[in-house]
């Protein structure tokens, strides 16, 4: 889902400590000692983090932002590169932000900008209980243009839109974060990105109120795996078609997930309409699913709220597509929807070793539209053996 950028009241929780790649000694800039910030978690620490952050990115040698022990208030910070040499930032501290929603005239709270090759890495659980990050904002966390960087450990809890956002990026590993938002709460995603390429998303927990992971236009060969997702909709390439000149998507690789009480779980979604595009090479391999309403959709009829061109196909073309090895039990009879344009019919659509049983007295069936999958191994439901929905799609 697209973010809506009014400000409503979110909680972030994130308990980082910013290593660069740098294992040489370097120039500590202290955010009390020397630019003046105050513990007393009224004092905005934005000036004095800032000023750190601008001096330590100009040094010539390795540098280090510290933030030490105490209760800060945050209202937002933008860090930018490029600077001249690693930069570390270690917080030791609780970093809080205003409870007042208005307070923030940006979409976001902590955002790093055109940085390369850098850490996030946080502190152990059992040793966070004060060093916190808390907000209330929409977007949680954003990394924009940013190149080689590994994040670790991050959790965020009750984001009001997408957790993390990634935009513009390239080369980005997202390992081990806990994601959590209520299941009932629209447009909390729990990673979305755009526009990026080379991004790994490992090893990670995420419950949310939308997509687990939604990979939007200009995605280009990115890996996601060991994903524990739900509630929520699943892991979703889309939606695409609904804007002018979204670039393609292709080389995306899914694989060892298990998803839970979902409405969705692998799903391909894209908008009816004018608006043209490409999606290819994407592979889901090796998921179990649980409980999960649509285990298996490509949806070229997306249309939530009923806010489309309902008459129109969609533009968007999708080839080279495989669900391989997924099993588990669906919480409807309809346990794969293939759902493709009548103008732009979906091509190389493969099906092997499926076995995916309906939790109710009805069998699973199979529907398609518009495609004739490739098929090997195994396969329940039937491929292709139940009636197609001709109606868009009216949910997220």
């Amino acid at each position: 889902m697209a973010p809506h950028l009014n400000i409503v009241p979110s909680m972030f929780v994130l308990l980082l400590l910013f290593i660069s790649a740098s294992k040489v000694q370097s120039d500590a800039f202290d955010v009390v000692a020397k630019f003046g910030a105050k513990a007393d978690g009224k004092t905005d620490l934005s000036k004095p983090f800032l000023d750190a952050w601008k001096e330590a990115c100009a040094s010539v040698t390795p540098s280090t932002v510290v933030i030490p022990k105490g209760t800060y208030l945050l209202s937002k910070v933008n860090l930018e590169g490029p600077c001249k040499a690693p930069i570390e930032i270690n917080v030791q501290g609780t970093i809080q932000a205003p409870a007042d929603p208005s307070a923030f005239k940006d979409p976001n709270w902590v955002r790093f900008y055109s940085v390369e090759n850098f850490k996030i890495i946080a502190y152990e659980k059992n040793t966070c209980e004060n060093r916190e990050f808390r907000s209330k904002l929409p977007v949680n966390i954003r990394f924009d243009f940013v190149t080689n960087a590994l994040i670790q450990d991050i959790t965020s809890k009750d984001s009001k839109l997408f957790h993390i956002n990634v935009f513009a990026c390239k080369n980005i590993t997202l390992e081990r974060l806990k994601i959590e938002a209520p299941d009932e709460s629209p447009n909390t995603d729990g990673i979305h990105m755009g526009k990026s390429e080379g991004v790994n998303i490992i090893a990670s927990d995420i419950k949310t109120g939308d997509d687990c992971i939604s990979i939007g236009d200009g995605t280009k060969n990115m890996v996601i795996k060991e994903i524990t997702c739900g509630p929520g909709h699943g892991i979703s390439i889309g939606s695409l078609g609904k804007f002018q000149n979204e670039e393609p998507v292709e080389g995306i690789k899914i694989s060892n997930c298990t998803i839970t009480n979902t409405s969705n779980g692998a799903r391909i979604k894209t908008w009816p309409g004018e608006h043209g595009g490409a999606v290819s090479e994407i592979h889901f391999e090796d998921i179990t699913m649980n409980n999960v309403s649509s285990p298996i959709l490509i949806d070229q009829q997306y249309c939530p709220w009923n806010k489309c061109k309902k008459n129109e196909e969609s533009k968007v073309k999708l080839s080279n597509i495989s669900f391989k090895n997924i099993r588990g039990i669906s919480a409807l009879p309809e346990a794969i929807k293939f759902i493709c344009s009548g103008s732009s019919p979906c091509q190389n659509v493969e099906l092997a070793d499926i076995d995916i049983k309906h939790n109710g007295a009805e069998p699973a069936t199979s529907q398609c539209l518009n495609v004739k999958p490739i098929t090997s191994g195994k396969l329940n439901p039937i491929p292709c053996s139940g009636p197609v929905p001709k109606t868009p799609s009216a949910t997220a």
